[in-house]
């Protein structure tokens, strides 16, 4: 299983990130679109994770950025701006739901909450799973939730690191 995203020269462009031209609330909030290639047949749903695990040293813990569950396995492309545009989706929590982020005013909690890095550039992770079966899973998941529900049940899986422009 493979996965693709448009970068340029190794770095997430900046429609994505930090220097988008389409925040909200100060974040970016379109997501970047995925192609998918070689996804097993026996596949019954596809996973992701969207994490940056250079922010451990910044806050404390890896940055969760966006998480999906369900998605088709017959999908061939995620487009640009899903996370806000398709309301099929099942996305979980990130980061910014976290109480020790926010004072629950954080409007968005769910869905792609683009990279902002504060320091330097920093390697985000891209972790896309095919399962074995549906998951039972609701809007608003949290991270920890869907490790649990995907434990034996990923038969294969693929990761893509990016750099974001701090």
């Amino acid at each position: 299983m493979k996965v693709n995203i448009p970068l340029e020269n190794g770095y997430l462009p900046d429609l994505y990130g930090k220097y988008s031209s389409k925040m909200k609330n100060e974040k970016p909030v379109v997501s970047f679109p995925i192609e998918f290639l070689d996804i097993p047949e026996n596949t019954q749903s596809v996973d992701l994770v969207f994490s940056d695990p250079d922010s451990i040293p910044v806050c404390g813990f890896e940055w969760i950025h966006w998480t999906v569950a369900n998605l088709d396995p017959n999908i061939s492309l995620l487009k640009e701006n899903a996370s806000q545009e398709d309301s099929s989706l099942i996305q979980g929590k990130n980061s910014s739901a976290s109480p020790l982020i926010s004072n629950g005013d954080e409007p968005f909690t769910e869905g792609y909450n683009g990279p902002m890095p504060p320091d330097k550039d920093h390697n985000y992770v891209l972790k896309v799973y095919a399962l074995d079966e549906k998951l039972d899973i609701k809007q608003g998941f949290w991270l920890n939730e869907l490790i649990d529900k995907s434990r034996g049940h990923i038969i294969d899986s693929t990761e893509l690191v990016l750099l974001s422009r701090a």
